[in-house]
């Protein structure tokens, strides 16, 4: 995957991009990542990239010359996906990263100010993410996290095979509780079905355990999930209990 940001404070992504999984995305070539100045297709000797809105207002707004001229020199074909990064755009899930993590490129473009002109958006712009409803001073911070939920899905880049599959988000549901050595740590010990050596006794623990971690954290998401009857079932078990 090639990825493209336009940024006008490019080192932001230096510390992010070469370290862990985004060094080793780029280190074994499953990854081309390149952040580009958006200052350097200014034209006039100030390098002017932001100017006073229409009708007054607070706020600066990127101009669109320029960040046009900078979209343009990367030549996007018509088929790539230029995302601007904004508080406005559809909301980044798992399914979305999924979605994108099946491109082979990427142009992502980091808003600052007030925002940027809306011709931007009716001739460059393909599409506008949002990481969560909040508002951040720019859009670098929100590259980075659809970068790095993005990245970590491509194929050959974990290191445990299927892992992606199991993380939270993945099959509708959030990941029940982990644990590692020691065996017991202040009085806590480690569940039996985890040290059964059985798997099938493990894989319905594991399921339960998410299908409980979701109800209590966040059971909205239970309408969405692919549930069976066995699950259902055991949800209907933890409303009875906690009706007592």
């Amino acid at each position: 995957m090639k990825i493209d940001v336009l940024s006008l404070f490019p080192t932001m992504f230096d510390a992010i991009m070469s370290e862990s999984m985004m060094w080793k995305a780029r280190d074994r070539g499953l990854l081309d990542f390149q952040v580009h100045d958006i200052r350097e297709h200014a034209e006039d000797k100030h390098r002017k990239v932001d100017d006073s809105p229409y009708g007054g207002g607070g706020g600066m707004i990127l101009k669109p010359d320029v960040l046009v001229r900078a979209i343009e020199s990367l030549k996007p074909e018509t088929d790539t996906a230029v995302i601007l990064l904004s508080p406005q755009g559809r909301l980044l899930t798992h399914d979305v990263a999924v979605e994108l993590s099946r491109e082979s490129k990427l142009v992502l473009i980091c808003g600052r100010y007030e925002g940027v002109d809306e011709r931007v958006r009716d001739l460059a712009v393909t599409d506008e993410i949002s990481i969560g409803d909040y508002v951040l001073t720019g859009g670098e911070l929100a590259a980075l996290v659809l970068i790095d939920a993005v990245v970590r899905l491509l194929p050959g880049l974990l290191g445990a095979e299927g892992a992606q599959q199991r993380d939270s988000h993945a099959d509708g549901l959030l990941e029940g509780p982990h644990y590692t050595r020691p065996p017991e740590f202040r009085g806590l010990g480690v569940p039996e079905a985890l040290t059964s050596g059985h798997h099938a006794e493990v894989d319905r623990w594991r399921r339960r355990q998410a299908l409980k971690r979701t109800w209590q954290r966040r059971p909205d998401l239970l309408a969405r999930a692919g549930l069976s009857a066995a699950d259902r079932a055991f949800l209907d078990d933890l409303e009875r209990e906690a009706r007592g």
